[in-house]
């Protein structure tokens, strides 16, 4: 894939509406233009118009929405910035090793990169949306990246190797829609509460680590419909599990 206009960079409940400024001017100058905002604090803005310096025709096209669900559902690969360790290992890439990612997915990809609240990220919640992380392998001891200079490291590295010559991309379907995993997710954790093997007043961590399996293996939408057709088939097959 080497089309810049199908990544969005989306960021999640930012407090500080300079910061969305300073993030779509990052966006611009390497050639990316779309924008996502989940629940900003302060927006439209006189100062993001003001730090975007130019680039206040992001901000007028950037989709505003309340639920991140919302800003990447019809996304076919879901990838957060998070610089903190989480209870589950999740896949993580360096900036460069996610444009190289993105660069082999099929022409008609569309691609979601996440950052979060200036000072607590995304959630674990948010992450659990994503396929896999972004981690910028900055100075251990000094790793503290404001939210513009995050998505400007990332938007270079896009920008470099998306546009570099001699890019190819295979010839395969993209992986299934954020929406088209969603629903998987939420129809397996009905047939696992039919089973009984699920237990909806405890249910720990497992499908949090069911979402890290299915996205590892990046199903496209036909393996979604076979995998429905399956649990549906378990659902009608299976009487209703009793104490």
């Amino acid at each position: 894939m080497r089309d810049l206009s199908a990544i969005r960079i989306v960021l999640v409940g930012t407090t500080d509406s300079g910061n969305i400024g300073a993030a779509a001017r990052a966006m611009k100058t390497m050639g990316l233009s779309d924008l996502a905002l989940v629940d900003p604090r302060e927006f439209p803005s006189d100062k993001a118009v003001a730090r975007a310096s130019g680039a206040g025709d992001v901000l007028e096209r950037a989709l505003v929405v309340e639920r991140v669900e919302d800003a990447i559902a019809d996304c076919n690969l879901v990838m957060g910035a998070s610089a903190r360790l989480r209870a589950i290992t999740v896949p993580a890439d360096t900036p460069r090793e996610t444009a190289t990612r993105i660069a082999t997915l099929p022409d008609d990809s569309r691609i979601a990169l996440l950052f979060g609240r200036e000072k607590t990220g995304l959630t674990n919640a948010e992450l659990d949306l994503c396929q896999r992380l972004i981690h910028v392998p900055a100075n251990p001891e000094y790793s503290s990246l404001n939210l513009a200079m995050a998505v400007q490291v990332m938007a270079y590295e896009l920008r470099q190797t998306l546009l570099a010559p001699g890019v190819e991309t295979p010839s395969d379907v993209p992986p299934a829609t954020q929406a088209a995993m969603d629903g998987l997710f939420e129809h397996l954790e009905r047939a696992l509460i039919h089973l009984r093997y699920l237990n909806p007043d405890n249910p720990r961590l497992l499908m949090r680590r069911l979402r890290r399996l299915f996205h590892r293996a990046t199903p496209d939408s036909d393996e979604v419909n076979l995998l429905r057709g399956v649990l549906t088939k378990i659902e009608r097959c299976t009487p209703p599990q009793r104490d």
